[in-house]
């Protein structure tokens, strides 16, 4: 059974900085594609980051570009974002998720197969 397990959510001030971690449980094929969604109140659930396994190919969305790192440790067993310079704007519910290799959508959250449980972000001005 696959499972993601994600931590290191939290409140901080803007300009601050926080890091999630989430490991993979039971994933056993060696290339995937892993990525970061956020979720805030009444908006549809956002793409933010995505790598891609064995290659360490990474993408971002315009809105966190430069403030956000997506990685993953020499296992590839747990995935982390790194956000910087947070903004109020950044609060939200954050989601790990886990997608075969291949896809024309990469960002689309039906590109996914497997979801961590989500953890909260709040940002204070």
């Amino acid at each position: 059974q696959v499972q993601l397990v994600e931590s290191g959510g939290g409140s901080v001030q803007a300009g601050g900085s926080l890091r999630l971690s989430c490991t993979v449980f039971g994933y056993t094929y060696p290339s995937y594609r892993m990525a970061w969604f956020r979720q805030a109140p009444g908006k549809e659930r956002e793409g933010l980051a995505i790598i891609w396994t064995g290659t360490g190919t990474t993408y971002y969305a315009d809105s966190v570009k430069g403030r956000f790192t997506i990685s993953q440790d020499n296992a590839e067993t747990t995935l982390y974002l790194q956000m910087n310079s947070l903004k109020p704007e950044d609060t939200a519910m954050y989601y790990c998720a886990l997608g075969p290799w291949g896809s024309s959508r990469p960002m689309n959250v039906n590109e996914y197969n497997y979801w961590g449980q989500g953890t909260q972000v709040t940002v204070s001005s």
